[in-house]
């Protein structure tokens, strides 16, 4: 899971994308993957730990590409009034992260 690379505390991908909310084109982002992952990596985070900013290019790449695709793929997941993530991003990234090893385990036969 992601991390902050100044202090390294664990990191809530619900508050990182709250953050990055406050882009006037944010909805846009969320249409193409590329233009998402560039404008992350661009992107001056706080952490909530520490304080300190750090670049969305510290974040771990596969973490943040899985991001977008959860929030293309829940319906509602932003409430745009308010600014923030409705959705419980990195349960759902450990939950898919779990299911992928479950993957692995099964198609090679060591339970």
């Amino acid at each position: 899971m992601a991390k902050c690379p100044v202090c390294g505390s664990p990191l809530d991908w619900r508050e990182l994308i709250d953050q990055m909310l406050t882009l006037e084109d944010f909805s846009e982002l969320l249409k193409s993957k590329d233009n998402f992952i560039n404008a992350l990596e661009n992107f001056a985070f706080k952490c909530p730990h520490c304080g300190e900013e750090f670049y969305g290019k510290f974040l771990p790449r596969d973490e943040a590409e899985k991001v977008f695709d959860l929030l293309n793929d829940f319906k509602g997941s932003i409430d745009w009034e308010k600014k923030k993530v409705r959705i419980r991003l990195n349960q759902l990234l450990a939950l898919d992260k779990m299911l992928e090893e479950w993957d692995k385990r099964v198609k090679t036969g060591k339970f």
